[in-house]
């Protein structure tokens, strides 16, 4: 992987060259000339991580191929659009969002759908999986040029194989209940390189269908389903530059002092997150008795 990286570069970095040395022979001015030389690097940097994306870990057979793989944060999600096609022929309606519930990790979130419903891809992308996992039931995942994979999932029937090169909106399925599931609705995961990301973070589920950002850094907050509500959409704060998600993690932590009448309960709500992560940051149990004047490190 590291050898095939290399040659990417090192291609990437002569084709790079050629293009700097057309753009001096038409005597850009200065201004326009970084423009033009951003653009360039930004556009084969993409298209050189793209093919390391589509190659690396691929296997149909896992619904994780990246088990091994450490993701250090934050980091950052490239989209080449400002749109996604809805997985959905309805108006989206989310049921579940990510987070935690019912003491286990929700890792996606569910649109309601009728059993029979076209299920489509959100971006253009290569099929990577079509199986039936635990849980899951019948499943298509779905890789994509910037490293993300979409998850369909609690399918009735799936329509595309592994390996099939498909555009945004092809039908990969029929919505349904198969698998660990009450009742006929869509199952949407998005991930990266194995880290299971709040899609709510990325996109507007509305009828605009919009992505939240071109350029989206990814702290830790948003890849921790025990710091949200899958009852209500958590309060979204866009971090465009490392710089920013930085500072977000910074100001994530705060500190609550115990007052007279407080439970676990009431202070989660009222921090927008939930019993477990306070019990989890302050090494506490459920069953802990708070004391008036205790502090608490909570995650906002």
């Amino acid at each position: 992987m590291k050898r095939l990286l290399f040659l990417l570069i090192c291609i990437s970095t002569y084709q790079i060259h050629s293009q700097i040395i057309d753009l001096g022979i038409m005597r850009l001015d200065s201004i326009s000339f970084s423009n033009q030389l951003d653009m360039i690097i930004k556009t084969h940097q993409r298209d050189s991580l793209a093919q390391v994306y589509m190659t690396e870990n691929w296997d149909s057979t896992t619904f994780n191929p990246y088990k091994e793989y450490k993701q250090t944060f934050p980091f950052e999600v490239s989209f080449a659009d400002s749109t996604f096609t809805s997985p959905i022929g309805r108006k989206k309606v989310v049921t579940s969002r990510y987070g935690w519930r019912n003491r286990r990790a929700h890792k996606g979130i569910d649109i309601d759908l009728i059993t029979g419903d076209d299920v489509m891809t959100i971006f253009d992308g290569k099929v990577r999986a079509v199986r039936t996992f635990p849980g899951l039931g019948k499943t298509v995942v779905v890789r994509h040029e910037n490293g993300l994979e979409t998850t369909y999932a609690h399918l009735s029937k799936q329509v595309v194989k592994v390996n099939d090169t498909i555009t945004k909106g092809t039908v990969i399925g029929k919505g349904g209940n198969t698998g660990n599931s009450r009742g006929s609705h869509l199952h949407l995961i998005v991930s990266y390189r194995g880290v299971y990301i709040n899609p709510e973070y990325l996109f507007e589920f509305t009828e605009e269908n919009k992505i939240r950002s071109q350029d989206i850094w990814i702290t830790r907050r948003w890849v921790t389903p025990y710091l949200h509500s899958s009852r209500r959409q958590s309060n979204i704060i866009i971090a465009t530059t490392e710089e920013e998600a930085l500072q977000n993690e910074e100001k994530q932590k705060k500190i609550y002092i115990v007052k007279k009448g407080d439970t676990l309960s009431k202070i989660a709500n009222r921090h927008h997150t939930s019993i477990t992560a306070i019990c989890k940051e302050n090494s506490i149990k459920k069953t802990s008795t708070l004391r008036i004047g205790q502090q608490l490190v909570v995650n906002k």
